[in-house]
């Protein structure tokens, strides 16, 4: 079946998607920053979020819509424009938290996970970092002769955002634990506060980064 898809090191691949996956970077960031201000709960529909995001892109890599973002400037800085002025928005909200706010937040265990889900999609569907990435990686463990050369590039996203996917929900997990665990030796939802406004710091710092990245 792989052969017919014109996939080909699968092993390596799994292997060399693992390692990127472990490496921190912006998606570990917001996964971490959510987990840290909202506990395990939002850690982890924080990391379904971006995995649901990097399904975007390997739909836009199946298609070949990751090419016009490769070859088109227009496309490419319309779109890290809009995903940098949505991450530096969402930043300065959370610095604008009340400590009210942050208690409630600190002493409840149902924060508002269906919007740090979606935020999360889009946070990784508007970064046309991850769009390139996609389009760089997959195809070299595509034979460029196979005739089902889509087919092998989607089985190859679902794959890397599957185990990619596992590896965010393991960190959230931890990260949430140990925030749920630290936070009850602090009073006040002080705790909640200081981890929400250090999210929104390192989300503004996302967003400037992406704002001034090239393709």
């Amino acid at each position: 079946m792989l052969g017919s898809l014109g996939i080909h090191d699968l092993p390596l691949f799994i292997a060399a998607g693992l390692l990127l996956n472990i490496t921190p970077g912006a998606d570990m960031l917001y996964v971490a920053g959510h987990a840290a201000s909202g506990g395990r709960r939002a850690g982890l529909m924080a990391a379904l979020g971006i995995g649901a995001g990097c399904l975007f892109h390997v739909a836009l890599v199946t298609v070949g819509l990751s090419a016009v973002l490769a070859s088109s400037e227009l496309a490419f800085n319309l779109v890290k424009w809009v995903g940098a002025g949505y991450l530096v928005w969402m930043g300065l909200g959370m610095l604008r938290a009340r400590s009210d706010a942050a208690r409630e937040t600190a002493e409840s265990a149902a924060p508002d996970t269906h919007g740090v889900f979606w935020r999360g999609v889009l946070t990784n569907a508007l970064n046309p970092k991850v769009a390139l990435f996609f389009l760089a990686f997959l195809p070299q463990f595509i034979a460029p002769e196979a005739r089902h050369q889509a087919l092998g590039l989607a089985l190859l996203g679902l794959i890397f955002t599957v185990n990619g996917t596992l590896v965010t929900l393991a960190f959230a997990w931890l990260a949430g634990t140990a925030r749920e665990r630290f936070s009850q030796r602090v009073q006040g939802g002080r705790l909640g506060l200081w981890c929400q406004r250090a999210a929104g710091v390192v989300f503004i710092g996302l967003g400037l980064r992406l704002a001034a990245s090239s393709r």
